[in-house]
């Protein structure tokens, strides 16, 4: 069963996200200590909430993991990326672990 892990930074009052770090620095990151158990990766960059109404979330990343298993050896070795959030937002990061059904 394929799972994926969604992280999810949210547009809110107060909030910053600098997108240059977060496509030169983070994600390299994220390959370098996750890349090994990541089946596939996407990164969507808010750009609306729908017609005429601003975007929810400044980024939507979603990685792919062929088993659960997978995605706990990745979340294993997850420390050195999650520690780089501050150095990109102050957004309160929110994570989907979820079953892909189609």
């Amino acid at each position: 069963m394929s799972v994926s892990l969604q992280v999810l930074y949210p547009v809110a009052e107060g909030t910053q996200f600098d997108h240059d770090y977060y496509t030169a620095t983070h994600i390299p990151l994220v390959g370098e200590h996750m890349g090994a158990h990541i089946e596939s990766t996407s990164i969507s960059k808010g750009l609306a909430g729908g017609p005429d109404v601003p975007a929810g979330f400044y980024v939507v990343a979603t990685m792919v993991f062929a088993s659960m298993e997978n995605l706990q050896a990745a979340l294993e070795v997850a420390g050195p990326v999650l520690a780089d959030i501050p150095n990109f937002t102050n957004s309160e990061v929110q994570m989907l672990i979820g079953e892909i059904i189609a």
